[in-house]
């Protein structure tokens, strides 16, 4: 399945994409797509659910609605740094020895085509396309990577926006770097595991007006979906509808010779394949004019 949140900021409603132009509104079945839903087991009763509305005619069309990020903020979205060898090669670092973990501000979710705002006094924006793993139950130090497999709700298409001055240069403080308002566009939709198949084989694409400037897969992963959520159980507790971001293939602004970032008045394309595809434009810092 592929789940959706439709309609203006605050008033989204959740459902499940039919097709490519119409959904079934689920809002009088589940409220929302949140800790709740996820936490209650209700993932796996919606395929009944859906076939019957489909049946009686009851979809809607997407057309003209706004696609709001495929699930409600979460309590945590949590970020893995460096996991792809040749990212840490173009950012001049190690491949790390266990996974880097950081936090991203829940606030910073946003729809999959929302504007970025670029931050007040930012220079060196950044894009980075991920992978993101949505938890589906309370996790807390799982025994393997096969209960870690079945604690994930489903996997959704990321933009890790990052600030580089800020996460490297102000005293390494990576969050610091990751957490202004607009910088976690997720989205169209959160696919269910059944449906995606191998998460660790998925084609990644990043274009900027145009121009291709990240291709990757998911296979080039130093730790993969099973392994972080297993590995992060036994540090943390993971609750329903917990975001994780997992990492970028190369081609970010910080590894371009010479380093290249958003300014304002592009258009960011982002796509992974089985996951939709996102697009995005920049907005300038305006206390700089």
């Amino acid at each position: 399945m592929k789940l959706v949140r439709l309609g203006p900021v605050g008033q989204e409603k959740p459902g499940v994409l039919v097709d490519d132009d119409t959904f079934v509104d689920l809002t009088d079945e589940v409220g929302d797509f949140n800790e709740a839903f996820f936490g209650s087991g209700k993932l796996a009763q919606l395929d009944k659910v859906v076939a019957e509305r489909v049946a009686a005619g009851k979809t809607e069309s997407v057309n003209g609605r706004r696609f709001g990020a495929p699930f409600a903020r979460p309590h945590q979205i949590l970020c893995i740094g460096l996991n792809y060898s040749d990212h840490a090669a173009e950012s001049g670092s190690k491949v790390p020895d266990e996974p880097i973990l950081f936090t991203k501000s829940p606030n910073t979710l946003v729809g999959p085509n929302d504007d970025i705002q670029i931050p007040r006094g930012s220079v060196k924006t950044d894009w980075e396309i991920e992978l993101g793993i949505v938890i589906g139950r309370h996790c807390s130090y799982l025994s393997d990577e096969a209960e870690a497999l079945a604690s994930i709700a489903g996997y959704v298409l990321v933009n890790d926006v990052s600030e580089r001055e800020w996460q490297i240069e102000r005293s390494g403080q990576w969050s610091k770097g990751k957490s202004a308002p607009t910088f976690n566009p997720a989205g169209p939709f959160l696919v269910t595991p059944d449906e995606v198949g191998d998460a660790s084989n998925l084609d990644m694409t990043l274009d900027i007006d145009g121009v291709r400037r990240q291709t990757g897969n998911t296979s080039k992963m130093v730790f993969g979906p099973a392994f972080l959520v297993h590995y992060l159980s036994q540090f943390l507790a993971l609750e329903p509808g917990d975001l994780i971001n997992t990492g970028t293939p190369p081609g970010v602004g910080l590894g371009m010779k010479p380093p290249t970032y958003l300014t304002g008045g592009e258009t960011l394309t982002l796509s992974i394949s089985k996951l939709g595809t996102q697009t995005q434009r920049v907005l300038p810092d305006t206390s700089a004019t």
